[in-house]
């Protein structure tokens, strides 16, 4: 297998491209993708992006307790959201 490799001789590599040719090969969507993929990278750093997702899990976690149990499942939802207080209150210093 190797000596079908080495069989056609030295190759000269291509010229690297430039932004724009890679851009412009790649299309508008990945090129934007990255600036999104740093951005979110930027979000998470600060915190905001996780921030986001939590209540972004919550709010579905309690629309799909609504649906599922009704009044049950928003009473649930309120106890959970009760002993969550409850629970950081008390362990903050007095």
């Amino acid at each position: 297998m190797n000596d079908d490799l080495l069989e056609p001789g030295p190759r000269e590599a291509p010229e690297p491209e430039t932004a724009e040719e890679r851009s412009r090969r790649t299309g508008l969507t990945k090129t934007a993708g990255g600036g999104l993929a740093a951005g979110g990278i930027g979000l998470a750093k600060a915190g905001v992006l996780g921030k986001f997702f939590l209540w972004w899990f919550a709010w579905n976690g309690a629309i799909d307790a609504w649906r599922i149990g009704g009044w049950i499942g928003a009473a649930l939802v309120a106890t959970a959201i009760a002993a969550y207080v409850v629970y950081h209150r008390r362990r903050q210093p007095a």
